[in-house]
């Protein structure tokens, strides 16, 4: 996946000129807090791991819970979290 991108990454509200957003490259994005830039999914854009995970932040925050609840504790621990089984 490339970082740069031709469109806007937001979900919500946003301050940040559609111009800018266009240009900017995700990751720039998505580390802008969401009250400025909100590129929040109603809750899925976050992890729901309870401890150390080997699955990088990013794919955390991406994949949907499904995902996060079928993969081994000790891959991705999510004891404890709003996803347990």
């Amino acid at each position: 996946m490339s970082d740069s991108t031709n469109q806007s990454h937001a979900k919500g509200d946003s301050v940040v000129p559609q111009a800018a957003q266009r240009k900017l490259p995700q990751g720039v994005e998505e580390s802008v807090p969401d009250s400025v830039h909100d590129t929040s999914n109603s809750g899925a854009s976050k992890s729901h791991a309870t401890g150390e995970s080997i699955v990088p932040d990013a794919i955390q925050r991406a994949a949907p819970e499904g995902l996060e609840k079928i993969l081994p504790e000790s891959v991705h621990p999510t004891k404890g979290s709003n996803i347990d089984p």
